[in-house]
């Protein structure tokens, strides 16, 4: 299982309303709603290519990003 499997079935456990995980179908992420999301790990396992994401109580909205190996200088 996927650290990001992980964290949403823990949020989900906790009672949280997750999305996810998903992946971007045109391999860059972009946060205007759902428009190319394609729902499951990104098919390559690629290193911040993978997400999930929820709204808190105050209706601020999280996006989790899975990171397997980090970028040089991050």
């Amino acid at each position: 299982m996927s650290d990001i499997e992980q964290a949403h079935r823990e949020l989900a456990g906790r009672g949280v309303d997750v999305a996810g995980p998903f992946h971007d179908a045109t391999g860059a992420f972009h946060q205007a709603g759902e428009t190319n999301r394609v729902m499951g790990l990104h098919p390559q396992r690629a290193s911040y290519g993978s997400f999930a994401s929820f709204a808190d109580p105050d209706g601020n909205r999280w996006f989790l990003q899975q990171i397997i190996e980090r970028l040089p200088g991050r």
